[in-house]
């Protein structure tokens, strides 16, 4: 069974840093995307970074572009975020998402939800202003 579990959540003030980490297991695919979105309170959830493991490629969205740095360590199978500056719009609850590329999807990283297939139960962000 594949499983995502996000980690490091918190609460910060405005300008401070976090570290996300969300851990995977259960599948042996080598080559899969790991997305973070975030849903804050009356919003849609929206994609922030993405990374494909294979070759470290990534993309941000441009709100948080020279902010957040995504990782991953795939000896600890484990996708990182690190979130700089933050700011209060920056409150949300993040999801960590894999993307197996099959073969009927896009096959590239994205941002769109209907293409990760397996979620994490998400973590807390909260960023005081």
């Amino acid at each position: 069974e594949v499983q995502l579990v996000e980690s490091g959540g918190g609460l910060v003030q405005a300008g401070g840093s976090l570290t996300l980490s969300c851990v995977l297991s259960g599948f042996t695919i080598r080559d899969y995307g790991i997305g973070w979105f975030r849903q804050a309170p009356g919003k849609e959830r929206e994609g922030v970074s993405s990374i494909r493991s294979i070759d470290g490629s990534a993309i941000y969205a441009d709100s948080v572009k020279g902010r957040f740095t995504i990782s991953i360590d795939n000896a600890k199978s484990t996708v990182y975020l690190q979130m700089n500056d933050l700011k209060p719009e920056d409150t949300a609850v993040y999801y960590c998402a894999a993307d197996f590329f099959r073969l009927y999807s896009l096959g590239y990283l994205n941002f769109y939800p209907n293409e990760y297939e397996s979620w994490g139960q998400g973590t807390q962000v909260t960023v005081s202003s």
